[in-house]
């Protein structure tokens, strides 16, 4: 998070509730990875509920003829929202620390324990998903 009062929120609010779980901790699997998902999700969930607007055409790396077309077709924040919740996880949450807290790569790799190359695939992959999910809402309306 960019705002550190925010980023403060965020961590005693994930502090709280992984105290309030510890007790579904099944000993499977490192504790740490336990505790990091239960920050994630809360970095996660925060994020959306602090998104109202999402300017999906910044977000990819289309052609003029497919952005025109996109423009064209308004697609409701709820509907995009729940394509970005419908990614598999590992990339909805490089795609949304990328797009909507504007975290670079290495940040990413870092807070996440992925390469820098992992992260930029992963954002690609969630990219061409969401695409392909808008270009059949697109096509649709156009038949």
């Amino acid at each position: 998070m960019r705002n550190e009062d925010d980023a403060k929120d965020v961590f005693q609010e994930a502090f709280v509730i992984a105290f309030q779980k510890i007790g579904q901790y099944k000993f499977e699997g490192s504790f740490e990875g336990w505790i990091k998902r239960i920050f994630i999700n809360k970095l996660l969930e925060t994020l959306k509920k602090k998104k109202k607007d999402i300017l999906f055409l910044d977000v990819f790396d289309t052609d003029v003829a497919a952005e025109e077309e996109l423009e064209l077709v308004p697609i409701e924040q709820e509907k995009l929202l729940e394509y970005i919740q419908e990614l598999p996880d590992q990339y909805r949450m490089v795609f949304n620390l990328y797009v909507f807290e504007k975290m670079k790569h290495k940040e990413i790799a870092v807070l996440l324990e992925i390469s820098e190359g992992t992260s930029k695939s992963n954002l690609n992959r969630a990219k061409s998903i969401l695409k392909k999910k808008i270009l059949m809402v697109v096509n649709s309306k156009t038949a």
